[in-house]
């Protein structure tokens, strides 16, 4: 099952037109992919420090299916899924949250790939057995 994030849009994340900067829809997903961990029980400090593994985002893309704006609310939907014993990919629905009458409406899908490896030589190895637990639980099918 997904684990889902909401926040509000502020104007800090907007861009001069009014609308969601670009980039700031993977800072979006990077903040719901901590929430994700930490609610998973995995220590962040720890995850994000170099304990002689380091879990790179290899590989990113982004579809934007409509704009946000300052007050938006959105909801963001991770769903891990594994491609190997020491990669995963994440996607994420983004969606703008229903008001007023309007209807909620998907507005962007990202996805992020990640491997892990050996922070001496780059070498790829597993998961460590809390990460792939948490890719296990929220897990998309591959």
């Amino acid at each position: 099952m997904p684990f889902v994030h909401q926040r509000t849009i502020h104007f800090a994340d907007t861009d001069a037109a009014g609308v969601v900067y670009f980039a700031n829809y993977l800072s979006f997903c990077h903040e719901a992919y901590e929430e994700s961990l930490a609610a998973a029980g995995i220590e962040l400090r720890s995850f994000f420090s170099d304990n002689g593994i380091v879990i790179p985002i290899s590989k990113s893309s982004a579809d934007y299916l409509r704009p946000l704006a300052c007050g938006d609310k959105i909801s963001i939907a991770v769903k891990p899924a594994a491609l190997s014993d020491d990669s995963y990919r994440i996607d994420y629905e983004i969606t703008r949250l229903a008001v007023e009458g309007a209807p909620a409406k998907r507005a962007a899908i990202v996805r992020t790939e990640h491997v892990c490896i050996r922070s001496d030589d780059r070498a790829r190895v597993a998961l460590p057995p809390a990460l792939a637990a948490w890719v296990a639980r929220h897990g998309a099918a591959a």
